[in-house]
């Protein structure tokens, strides 16, 4: 059996765009079940992974990707995408990435096809951001303590 490839889905857009599809796919939002997703500590944990690492190339961005895709097939695929592409999920629909420039925008260049190809209300941000201003990030709710465990000592509890 094949391996698919990150890119497939991409690709597969991109021809039924060239064959002149139009209109959206009918909606088929069903309930969708997130026991995969890993724990809030887990996914806090990752998030301190990425902006704590001492080896980050100086040709890397930091940049989050948010969606509100109704489609769960796009949603499902957009989600593999992103994994693959070494995207860390945060939430269900925000990833964050460390990655070099070139990969940066390659995700965002597919992320703006498959955003074109067919008629939706759907969005898709990608959104950069410092090393310093991630650090600044502070987390409400799931009780984790991330100020305590960045080291910061301006930590405000109520």
């Amino acid at each position: 059996m094949r391996k698919r490839n990150a890119n497939d889905y991409i690709e597969i857009l991109r021809k039924l765009k060239r064959s002149g599809l139009s209109g959206s796919p009918p909606p088929n939002r069903t309930q969708v079940d997130f026991d995969d997703l890993p724990s809030m500590e887990e996914r806090t944990q990752r998030i301190l992974g990425v902006v704590n690492r001492q080896d980050r190339s100086a040709a890397n961005m930091l940049f989050f990707v948010m969606y509100d895709i109704e489609s769960d097939k796009v949603r499902r695929y957009i989600v593999k995408y992103l994994q693959r592409k070494g995207c860390t999920r945060v939430q269900r629909s925000i990833f964050l990435a460390d990655l070099d420039t070139s990969t940066y925008e390659e995700i965002r260049k597919d992320l703006a096809e498959v955003q074109a190809v067919y008629d939706n209300n759907d969005s898709i941000l990608v959104v950069p951001i410092s090393t310093e201003l991630l650090r600044s990030m502070k987390i409400i709710g799931q009780n984790i303590d991330i100020d305590v465990i960045m080291n910061n000592r301006n930590t405000l509890f109520f």
